[in-house]
């Protein structure tokens, strides 16, 4: 099919109109494009934990460690570093070498000189998750593990100002390009923060100082590319960084993995990045967003919209016209999961008295999954039988629990046994009544919802399935960063969310159900002594069958309290032009970009 010109429509909505001169009149060479379907919040790693702003930044900023791009299993390499780091034999202490000779990205801060990424930019970037002022989402994976720094995270909250010249036992530059890290006791997914940009990217101070609060508007980095154009919750234009190091492609894929065999066959050597510039739009609605892509005006398009799963993918298998078109599918269930969780600190859902226990499980099982999958997930996902998303160490595939199956039967016993029950005759439940002569008091339950049609069959199945056992539900409308606002701060009665692996291991769900995580990862609030015990126990612990059976025992306890109902694990099926080459989902790795490249003579010859 030719490429068609955007519709008047559309190029409104992509607000083109609003593009620099430049860019609109097309800068020369490679130009990947694809939609993201939720808008960013900004590009300072200490400050985001959005799966789509870490998208951006991840090909902004350069991690010590990165992921070999098509080896499966997953395997770890140098990125800035030399090698991987020296462990010592305890796990506590990291050595680590920068390569001599990578550059950030030209900026004002560095004063009209080249700036050589080196070891204390690292140290410094660390710190920053630690200073009060920048509230980073993502400080309890570091908080409490690196020795001697809670005494200055002490101090800087005392104060409510960090000092970055305080030195730091566990958090210290050698020389140049030498620094190390001292664990108070081994975590052994430390290595995998290594390889997570939003806890271990560099960031130069410089740039930071001169910015100040308007950084994350500013991001300047050491990676691929760098930010050249952005209209918030619009568009973004990324070009290639032209201080970018020497890279090649090269990668590890299994013998008899022949996909990446043979993406491997024919990027291997190329220099990185393959694709000059990187547009990408925000296209929340899914019509808008699949019609792109039919009209050529899209290079990839990442997730099929579940409302058009039977039209590009019947029976799950690539649609007859796109395979005529040349175009591929890449289908992958995500290392992710997507739950509605409970506020643990509401009135009326909170809480650890068998009450509010027996609601949560009431709730939890007058909610048909199954059917929320059939109707509106047009069966791109699978139910979600622990917290623990596919691929992930510590994942069971065989795993089923009763505590959390479809049961509206036993789920309105549970009601009536711990007087849930209607007391005042207008069909809906009440809140129980110590006393039969106490007033009735209605139970509404309310669940946060972002507005758009990929939200409303989502929210229907819950009101259906609550109508069904007597539970008033009304939903409570907000855009998603206002709502994300809103959870943090624990304002929330019920919010339904996804959540992405950011490492390959059980660890990273559990991560949310972590007492002292309430208002990071841990939106519920959920704060159980047991299961903290058990969690800090298993992040001592390497991979085997000890901690699997933590892992097993801290998925009994939350199956007991109940303060997520568990959602599904999605799949993804994400396609790609006949012209874009390269593409391979990786579990946990959002550095991509530079790994895809646009074949120029099949894009032209699709033009005609």
């Amino acid at each position: 099919m030719p490429v068609a010109r955007l519709s008047r429509a559309f190029a409104l909505a992509l607000a083109l109109a609003t593009v620099p001169a430049a860019f609109a009149q097309g800068a020369p060479g490679k130009v990947f494009r694809y939609a993201f379907e939720i808008a960013e919040t900004g590009f300072d790693p200490a400050e985001l934990s959005d799966l789509y702003s870490s998208t951006v930044i991840a090909n902004i900023f350069d991690t010590p460690l990165t992921y070999d791009y098509l080896a499966r299993p997953l395997q770890l390499k140098p990125n800035t570093l030399v090698a991987l780091p020296e462990v010592t034999q305890d796990g506590t202490l990291y050595t680590m070498r920068v390569k001599p000779g990578i550059y950030f990205a030209d900026d004002e801060a560095f004063g009209g000189k080249r700036r050589e990424l080196v070891a204390e930019d690292y140290v410094y970037s660390i710190k920053r998750l630690f200073d009060p002022q920048k509230k980073s989402p993502n400080l309890y994976q570091l908080e409490g593990w690196i020795a001697g720094m809670d005494e200055v995270l002490a101090d800087a909250r005392k104060a409510n100002r960090f000092d970055y010249d305080r030195p730091v036992e566990g958090l210290r530059a050698l020389d140049r390009y030498t620094f190390q890290i001292r664990l108070k006791q081994p975590n052994y997914n430390f290595i995998y923060y290594l390889a997570y940009c939003n806890l271990t990217c560099a960031v130069a101070r410089e740039v930071a100082e001169k910015h100040g609060i308007r950084t994350a508007e500013h991001p300047v980095g050491t990676g691929p590319y760098k930010l050249a154009f952005w209209k918030r919750s619009s568009k973004m234009v990324l070009e290639r960084n032209p201080n970018f190091r020497e890279e090649f492609y090269d990668a590890s894929p299994a013998p008899d993995d022949a996909k990446g065999q043979a993406i491997l066959a024919k990027l291997k050597g190329r220099r990185l990045p393959l694709a000059d510039r990187v547009e990408v739009y925000i296209i929340e609605e899914p019509q808008p967003r699949w019609l792109a892509f039919l009209n050529g005006e899209l290079d990839f398009l990442e997730r099929v919209p579940n409302d058009f799963a039977n039209v590009a993918t019947p029976n799950n298998e690539l649609a007859a016209n796109l395979k005529r078109r040349g175009v591929t599918m890449e289908r992958t269930p995500g290392m992710e999961l997507t739950y509605s969780y409970f506020g643990m600190k509401d009135p009326v859902v909170g809480g650890y008295e068998p009450e509010k226990v027996a609601l949560r499980r009431a709730i939890v099982q007058g909610q048909d999954v199954g059917a929320e999958i059939a109707i509106a997930r047009k069966n791109q996902a699978i139910p979600a039988y622990s917290p623990i998303g596919p691929g992930a160490l510590g994942y069971d595939p065989d795993f089923r629990s009763t505590a959390a199956e479809y049961n509206p039967a036993r789920a309105k016993a549970l009601l009536d046994m711990f007087g849930y029950v209607d007391c005042d005759g207008d069909g809906w439940r009440d809140l129980p009544r110590k006393s039969p002569s106490d007033p009735c008091s209605p139970l509404v339950v309310e669940y946060a919802s972002a507005p758009g049609a990929q939200q409303k069959p989502l929210d229907e199945n819950w009101k259906k399935n609550m109508d069904a056992i007597g539970i008033n539900m009304t939903f409570k409308k907000a855009k998603w960063p206002d709502l994300l606002k809103e959870s943090k701060a624990g304002k929330l009665q019920m919010w339904g969310l996804g959540w992405s692996a950011a490492v390959p291991d059980a660890d990273a769900f559990f991560v949310m159900l972590y007492g002292p995580n309430g208002g990071q990862a841990n939106h519920s609030r959920f704060n159980v002594p047991e299961f903290d015990r058990l969690y800090e126990k298993a992040k001592r612990l390497p991979h085997g069958p000890e901690r699997s059976a933590l892992y097993r025992e801290m998925n009994r306890i939350f199956l007991v309290y109940a303060p997520w109902r568990l959602g599904v694990h999605r799949i993804y099926t994400d396609l790609s032009q006949p012209w874009t080459v390269g593409f391979r989902r990786h579990p946990v790795m959002r550095g991509w970009w530079k790994y895809v490249d646009i074949d120029a003579p099949a894009l032209a010859t699709a033009a005609r």
